[in-house]
């Protein structure tokens, strides 16, 4: 079974600056905005659901990332050797992750949305890359492309205002024991 990215790991996640190189090598699953496993909820904070195949690499990855920034405000371990970090979210954004929450992408601030990267670079076979416009870019600018693959998809036409991704829902953006069953 496929798992699909959350909405709080496309948009959530990058606002960390800890790179996509460090969070593969340390076993990143997802991210997501709460956990119903635990007693403790954290507000405008981002869960990033980890299951590190060598703990030695995780706990170096754990003391970088705690060397890095001030943000970490928790770390825990559940059963079957996954790990969740707790991270604060920058409360400038706050007006803007509010919008990525209502599914208003487009709607999102100039500065929020300079946070990205306009390209990514993708693995194009044995070593070779190749440079690709950003998943974000194309959400936040409801790009031509991105519309009628969903157009094609969904088998419908979009409306100038409506936004080319789908909307943020709670319950998919939060982290529960059958998710955790899920990704064994």
């Amino acid at each position: 079974m496929e798992l699909k990215k959350t909405v709080s790991s496309t948009f959530f996640v990058p606002l960390l600056k800890i790179g996509k190189d460090n969070l593969v090598k340390a076993g990143y699953v997802n991210a997501y905005i709460r956990d119903d496993g635990r007693d403790v909820e954290y507000q405008e904070c981002v869960y990033l659901l980890f299951k590190p195949e060598n703990l030695i690499d995780f706990k170096q990855f754990l003391e970088d990332e705690y060397e890095r920034t001030k943000n970490i405000i928790d770390d825990y371990d559940y059963g079957g050797g996954f790990v969740v970090l707790v991270y604060k979210l920058n409360p400038k954004f706050k007006k803007d992750l509010d919008l990525i929450r209502e599914g208003k992408y487009s709607k999102t601030s100039k500065n929020f949305q300079s946070e990205y990267s306009k390209t990514i670079r993708i693995s194009d076979g044995a070593h070779s890359w190749k440079e690709e416009v950003s998943i974000q870019f194309r959400i936040f600018n409801k790009t031509k492309d991105l519309r009628e693959f969903w157009e094609r998809e969904l088998e419908v036409t979009f409306s100038d205002d409506q936004e080319v991704w789908y909307a943020f829902d709670e319950e998919k953006e939060t982290l529960t024991p059958k998710k955790l069953e899920e990704y064994v």
